[in-house]
């Protein structure tokens, strides 16, 4: 029975990736190749990308091209901004190419695509002119949708391997540098922290106010493909990065007194592992850590999230995630099996009651850490999408323990 299922599951997938290539075919016909009149720059990788995408923008806008992009956050085409749908990063084909065209017709040359695996696999950019692609990292993630590690990475790499200029990180040497010797023949330009590079903070130093080390490596991801292949001088590049102020949803501090309230996108072991670390440098208290695991997704990351967040949080709240047609409580039962034995663990199905509770109990000196929604508005509980949003929930909770402080408050001074 399960090869049958899986026989049966690879055909759906391959109907339906048929049907995106026919689409990706029409829309590229239908707006006339726009990509060939356009410097396209694809940004890929497992964490990074949005963040990428928009410094590579930054760094464009400030050299002084006319430029679009297209992120997970949102598409600023021809100075419009379109929202790119619920749990959407790279859109369907038929958006692209409108959204390609729409820039061109603006007069703008460049534009920068933040480019999924799912969007790779299923020939979302086909029929797109990479004149750069770049990749930040691969890690565990999307084993549901690709089968093997080997088949997610061999999908991230396609995008090197279709680009002009190939933008790599030297530092994944275990990772996705293997297939190095396959772009041989390409030109391609590495960046790095600790091993030799091209693109280094040594030979192209910049101060920033973003947080933690995978920051540096997005910001020099940036910077290798606008100086290195584009032709953007340094001081430009460095002037954009230190006026950066980040992308919203991504380490964003929404609250900093008498503790910290930080909400991030972390919705992998790797994004976790980093951003808890990076908080844990900054709090003088406790981490009190909130998330879950989307359903009908990697089941498989589940425990590993589980452990990288006890590494450092010191309370850990279960919630939920777009569960999906899934068990929330089955989710935070596989995410609890990563979890050492002895942590502070609790549980809330909903989300804004995890938030609440993780805001009550926290101390002056503590970050409450929010991971996995961010920017997304919505949150998907068996075929429906509820309206979400993070920040408002964060205003909602703070309200509230604002409100039970002032009680408290009262009755002690009536008591006196």
């Amino acid at each position: 029975m399960c090869v049958a299922h899986d026989i049966i599951d690879v055909m759906l997938r391959s109907l339906k990736g048929l049907g995106h290539l026919l689409i990706a075919i029409f829309s590229v016909l239908w707006y006339r190749f726009p990509s060939r009149h356009l410097t396209v720059i694809g940004v890929t990788g497992t964490d990074g990308k949005t963040t990428t995408v928009t410094l590579i923008y930054e760094i464009l806008k400030a050299a002084g091209f006319r430029t679009s992009m297209i992120s997970s956050v949102h598409a600023s085409i021809a100075g419009k901004v379109y929202d790119t749908g619920f749990h959407v990063t790279t859109p369907n084909a038929w958006y692209i190419q409108k959204y390609l065209r729409e820039a061109l017709n603006n007069g703008d040359t460049h534009m920068i695509l933040e480019v999924t695996s799912h969007g790779l696999s299923q020939h979302r950019v086909w029929g797109v002119r990479f004149a750069v692609g770049v990749i930040t990292n691969v890690t565990h993630e999307h084993l549901d949708w690709h089968g093997t590690f080997a088949n997610y990475l061999a999908t991230k790499i396609s995008l090197l391997t279709r680009s002009r200029i190939a933008v790599i990180n030297r530092d994944e040497a275990e990772s996705y540098t293997k297939a190095m010797p396959k772009l041989v023949r390409k030109k391609y330009i590495t960046y790095g922290i600790r091993r030799e590079a091209m693109v280094t903070p040594k030979n192209y130093p910049f101060q920033t106010t973003l947080w933690g080390d995978f920051n540096r490596y997005n910001i020099l991801s940036a910077i290798a493909a606008t100086c290195q292949g584009l032709g953007v001088d340094k001081k430009t590049a460095a002037d954009a990065v230190v006026s950066f102020k980040g992308v919203p949803g991504r380490m964003e501090v929404v609250a900093d007194k008498p503790f910290c309230v930080v909400i991030d996108f972390a919705h992998t072991p790797h994004a976790i592992d980093v951003a808890l670390q990076t908080i844990r440098q900054m709090t003088k208290g406790r981490i009190v850590h909130a998330f879950g695991s989307a359903g009908a997704r990697d089941t498989l990351k589940r425990p590993i999230m589980g452990r990288m967040s006890a590494k450092y949080a010191d309370v850990i709240v279960l919630t939920e995630e777009d569960y999906r047609r899934e068990s929330v409580e089955k989710i935070m039962d596989e995410i609890a099996e990563g979890i050492t034995a002895g942590k502070a663990v609790y549980r809330y199905p909903n989300r804004q009651e995890a938030i609440n509770f993780a805001i009550s109990i926290a101390k002056p000196g503590d970050t409450v850490i929010l991971t996995g929604k961010a920017h997304e508005k919505s949150l998907c509980r068996g075929k429906v999408e509820h309206p979400w949003d993070e920040f408002r929930a964060v205003r909602l909770a703070l309200e509230k323990e604002s409100e039970g402080r002032n009680k408290n408050n009262n009755v002690k001074q009536n008591k006196i």
